[in-house]
């Protein structure tokens, strides 16, 4: 069966710290590590008031030296805010005392609204549009000095830190496959080119020294409870949080609603209906059912599971029970 990995988004509940969401992080860390889960991974997000992992590299330090298995790596850095040297140098510190655990996924949007971006790079002049050419620097920075090389990232040269693309849309798809490197779609909000985009990597993947053949990971939203009344009212927090994003308001993680008709219109309803299509939702025997037909769907190589859950230790419960999915499908292959 296909290993399944953990993204966090170090979510902030209402009423809760920051502090909090990053103990909460890396006790998830270490419940997915007992359990099994292949990989564990945090995302650049900036100035949203419900995600406590802005400075990624800083948070995957302290997942993975609080944890001693699992991969830890981005689920990504969005390169177009740095330098690719500075990313280097970056994780060739984390690759350095974390060896062989760490993960670069590399992502082009600004994981922020354009003002924010500004006030990230003070102008926007390294543009998305770059991007190709920044993975590809980054990349060198991390292998082998050459001969004649000058600039040297230092920890980073030499560390050959796993590199992967990630995307929403074609353009990652295409990326992934000119470079020979696996490829993240972000189909647990994004889902709309989740087909087409497999199929441009698939087709058009050109091996490489990091990767003999393609490799495709998908996002998956999995609310899992012991019932499937109780996981589709844990869900109602995601579908507030989407809602604010479309109101532009965006906001700490909500505690669940028992009617989410008082709370949105139909048209937002039927805004992150669309954008969450993809989720699963229920109790043990739904999402074992639901991840079934996911797989089969995407022919995922491996799933990246994610859940910005209210309650700590429901989201605990439903990392568990997504992994019991795991072992039952086994089973029955």
């Amino acid at each position: 069966m296909i290993p399944f990995s953990v993204l966090d988004l170090a979510p902030i509940a209402a009423g809760s710290t920051v502090a909090q969401a990053l103990r909460n992080s890396l006790d998830l860390a270490r419940h997915a590590e007992r359990l099994g889960y292949q990989r564990y991974w945090l995302a650049e997000h900036h100035n949203i008031p419900g995600i406590a992992s802005a400075a990624t590299a800083v948070v995957i330090g302290h997942v993975a030296g609080g944890t001693s298995r699992i991969r830890v790596g981005a689920g990504g850095i969005m390169l177009p805010n740095h330098s690719p040297l500075v990313i280097a140098e970056q994780f060739g510190t984390l690759e350095s005392l974390y060896p062989g655990r760490i993960d670069l996924g590399l992502g082009r949007a600004p994981g922020s609204d354009m003002r924010t971006a500004r006030a990230l790079r003070r102008d926007l002049t390294s543009n998305a549009e770059r991007f190709p050419q920044d993975v590809l620097e980054l990349q060198a920075l991390l292998g082998p000095v050459q001969p004649g090389q000058q600039v040297c990232a230092v920890p980073g040269a030499g560390t050959e830190v796993p590199l992967w693309i990630l995307g929403s849309s074609l353009f990652g798809a295409q990326v992934a496959a000119a470079l020979g490197l696996p490829f993240a779609f972000a189909s647990h909000f994004a889902p709309d080119a989740l087909r087409e985009a497999l199929h441009v990597y698939r087709t058009h993947f050109r091996p490489s020294a990091q990767l003999a053949q393609p490799h495709a990971m998908v996002g998956v939203n999995v609310f899992a409870a012991d019932t499937d009344v109780e996981a589709r009212r844990l869900f109602t927090s995601l579908q507030q949080q989407f809602a604010n994003l479309y109101r532009g308001t965006p906001g700490q993680i909500q505690p669940p609603r028992d009617d989410m008709n008082a709370f949105w219109t139909p048209a937002e309803a039927a805004a992150v209906d669309r954008t969450l299509q993809y989720a699963v939702v229920g109790g043990p025997d739904t999402v074992r059912e639901k991840l079934q037909a996911f797989i089969d769907v995407t022919g995922a190589d491996e799933l990246m599971v994610t859940a910005s859950i209210y309650d700590h230790r429901a989201r605990l419960r439903s990392f568990e029970i997504a992994m019991d999915a795991r072992q039952a499908l086994t089973l029955a292959a």
